[in-house]
């Protein structure tokens, strides 16, 4: 900005409109440039270069906090699975499958898409922190957890159970789908590659 600085004018929207949503988004890298930008009054603070998608995604977390009336999603069934946001519950044939606070976000935001693909930055920055930014290897080891839970708990039944899948897309994200007939583990379509699902 030729004129003014976008600090200066962070501080003063920040002053005249409390409630107002402020990104930064910027080239400035270091963390005392991450630290002044939060502090003059930013929600969020993005370094260049970053994909259209993550932006989307960490506008769509920052707008629902803001807002505060976003209506809670409805139980999600998927053949014999089902998931409650409401009571972060998650159920085979009515049995409970417990999973860790983050394997549930990322399954039950792949149930309000099923059947569709979800990158792996919308799933970062809607699950975790809007504000992360780095490497996704924490997004695959969280997300064995739920195929392999749900895997366990299928096999515990006592009868065969309609069960969907996850489908890894390399280089892009996951895809739920397909609930099928069957309480074993299905490979995905991805010639018995045990990565590619539950």
């Amino acid at each position: 900005m030729p004129d003014t600085d976008g600090l200066d004018i962070a501080r003063t929207l920040r002053t005249r409109f409390p409630d107002l949503l402020i990104v930064i988004l910027t080239a400035r890298t270091h963390d005392i440039d991450i630290v002044a930008g939060l502090d003059a009054g930013a929600d969020d603070y993005l370094v260049k270069p970053f994909s259209l998608t993550v932006l989307l995604a960490r506008l769509r977390a920052h707008l629902r906090r803001h807002t505060g009336s976003s209506p809670v999603p409805g139980p999600i069934r998927l053949g014999d699975l089902v998931i409650d946001p409401a009571a972060r519950r998650c159920t085979l044939q009515d049995t409970e499958v417990l999973l860790r606070p983050k394997e549930f976000d990322l399954l039950a935001l792949l149930g309000r898409h099923p059947g569709e693909a979800v990158s792996r930055e919308t799933l970062m920055a809607d699950v975790w922190d809007e504000t992360w930014f780095g490497s996704t290897k924490t997004l695959d080891v969280t997300m064995a957890g739920p195929r392999r839970r749900l895997a366990q708990a299928a096999d515990a039944l006592t009868r065969p159970c309609r069960l969907p899948r996850i489908t890894t897309l390399r280089g892009h994200g996951y895809r739920l789908e397909g609930a099928v007939g069957t309480s074993r583990p299905i490979d995905g379509g991805q010639g018995g590659d045990s990565r590619s699902a539950w």
